[in-house]
């Protein structure tokens, strides 16, 4: 099989889909490996070493989507990407489709094979692929929103651990999944004050004992999470609902009670966002506005800012799998594997997961019925 490499174009992303062992391995296992030049130097991965791994260098991402039956990214594709897409090419990446309906439409009208990254999907509900880039960006929430704090860049001015006779700052964190629990690890560490609410009470029991009792629980509802957020330093949101878009747990009256400074950091934007006063996407380089009084975070590729740990990270999960499509192509992949086929959003135009179908109100199609 052709598989292609292209370089990310998505605003600061630095991250890249597969590192030269990979390519190495793909080689050996009998498959071309295009890889658009310097697809990888933002996360220290040299066009040489792909060389010597096996790839073939292209000059512009139009040859390797041109060229390449699969196609592995990191992030979704961008509207100038859409043209280059056709019918049976298989694109791997994370889609997040209930936020991008446009390329929802896109992937449907050209007939490729979505398969998403953050649907992949193991028996016991967990989610693979997704879950080390959750770590990332749950602990680089409370690393970016400590800084934010800070009065030269907007914030409060306060020090989240405090210092003795001075009370630490308080942390609010919705949502406890992967992202809320690294968030909290790290916010403990730091010498904050934690709250976390979650809908589960047997996550909140397992939280209560992860940290030892100094985590405050509180069970998620319109009037709890509204109590918290008056009294947030830092407020993060970390609610995820694989396939579908994010709720709006925070309204815009919560918001109004904050504290001036006070920061906002929305994990979940890349499904939507749980703020309703996150009105626009942000980036690395321009990462927070100010509405309210309250300082807003609202990067969708927050593990881009790492981007070394974040590729090892990611790759160490997505390459089986990938290696899976390559071997076997789709359809073999498919079958013979579940936890792979919970990936697939759209296949030749149709809508193959129920919950992206329902969030995008599409007709949801069997995948048995398409492969």
């Amino acid at each position: 099989m052709i598989i292609g490499v292209p370089k990310e174009i998505k605003m600061d992303e630095m991250r890249v889909s597969v590192i030269p062992a990979g390519v190495q391995a793909l080689v050996s296992a009998g498959h071309r490996v295009l890889v658009e030049r310097n697809a990888g130097s933002g996360a220290g991965f040299l066009d040489q070493a792909y060389e010597q791994a096996g790839a073939e260098l292209l000059d512009d991402g139009q040859a390797v989507w041109g060229e390449a039956e699969l196609i592995v990214k990191v992030k979704e594709p961008l509207p100038l990407e859409y043209g280059l897409m056709r019918a049976e090419q298989v694109i791997f990446t994370f889609l997040h489709l209930a936020a991008v309906p446009a390329l929802a439409a896109a992937l449907a009208d050209k007939k490729a094979v979505a398969v998403a990254y953050e649907t992949i999907q193991q028996s016991d509900c967990s989610l693979p692929l997704l879950e080390p880039m959750s770590e990332i960006a749950g602990k680089m929430s409370i690393q970016v929103g400590a800084r934010l704090l800070e009065k030269t860049f907007g914030g409060r001015g306060v020090l989240l651990g405090g210092v003795p006779g001075v009370p630490p700052a308080d942390v609010v964190i919705i949502g406890a999944g992967t992202v809320g629990q690294n968030a909290a690890r790290i916010a403990l560490g730091m010498g904050a004050q934690v709250t976390m609410l979650d809908l589960n009470v047997q996550r909140m029991r397992m939280v209560y004992d992860l940290f030892a009792g100094r985590v405050i629980t509180t069970m998620s509802n319109s009037y709890n999470i509204a109590k918290a957020v008056q009294h947030a330093d830092l407020l993060v949101g970390a609610v995820l609902i694989p396939g579908a878009k994010a709720p709006r747990l925070v309204s815009e009256e919560m918001v109004k009670t904050m504290k001036a400074g006070a920061v906002i950091i929305d994990v979940a934007i890349d499904q939507g966002g749980i703020i309703e006063t996150i009105d626009r996407i942000t980036t690395h380089s321009s990462p927070a506005y100010l509405k309210h009084g309250v300082l807003h975070y609202a990067v969708p590729n927050m593990p881009g800012a790492v981007p070394r740990t974040s590729t090892f990270a990611l790759t160490n999960v997505t390459f089986p799998y990938l290696l899976q499509l390559a071997n076997k192509g789709y359809k073999q992949a498919f079958a013979e594997n579940p936890v792979l086929a919970a990936g697939a959003n759209l296949v030749s135009g149709h809508y193959t997961h129920p919950d992206v179908a329902h969030a995008l109100g599409q007709v949801y199609t069997p995948l048995s019925s398409c492969i």
